[in-house]
This record gives structure tokens, C-alpha cells and sequence, in this order.
């Protein structure tokens, strides 16, 4: 059963209750004996830690970058393969 916060905008007095689901809201003061209570609503702490929710979120299952990907540098595998391989000398068509 959850447990809600009631204020009274008459005398300002703020307390909690457990109630069911099903209970109606409470409405009377218990300490001015108005109907001027009303419930409190506040913000759901919730901290999500570490880098995902899942650890297999668009990764390889090693953790390593795909084919093609890029590098540690930011270079793409592509462009770096081509930079690192000798070029071949060009050849001239003869007659």
C-alpha cells in the first residue's frame, strides 16, 4: 500500500498516510477539522548509474568497434588502410 503526503491549506499542518488504492482521498483536517486538505505531490527520486541500460546496446559483444568503424584516432579503418599502403607506381600505356 503506497503512503501519501496531505497538507492542509487552512493551518499548513503536512503528514503522511498509508492508504489502499481504492481509498478515497482524504478531504477533513484531523488537526482544524476543515475540508481544506489536499494532497502533495512531489518528484520520483530515481538515479540510473553506469553507461546504459543494457550492456549490448549497439555493441559488438567484445565491446570493440564494427568493421569499418572508426579508430582511436577518429580516422575511419578505411581512409587509414588506404594512407598506410605504398603507392604503385603509375605505368604508361605504349603503342
Amino acid at each position: 500500500m503506497p503512503i501519501y503526503t496531505y497538507r492542509c491549506e487552512n493551518c499548513g499542518i503536512q503528514f503522511e498516510r498509508r492508504q489502499s488504492f481504492s481509498d478515497a482521498p482524504l478531504t477533513r483536517c484531523p488537526e482544524c477539522n476543515k475540508k481544506s486538505l489536499r494532497k502533495v505531490y512531489s518528484p520520483v527520486g530515481i538515479v540510473f548509474k553506469g553507461s546504459g541500460f543494457y550492456a549490448t546496446d549497439h555493441r559488438s559483444p567484445s565491446g570493440a568497434s564494427r568493421q569499418g568503424g572508426t579508430d582511436k584516432s577518429g580516422e575511419s579503418k578505411k581512409e587509414s588502410a588506404a594512407e598506410g599502403a605504398p603507392e604503385k607506381p603509375k605505368t604508361e600505356a605504349k603503342d
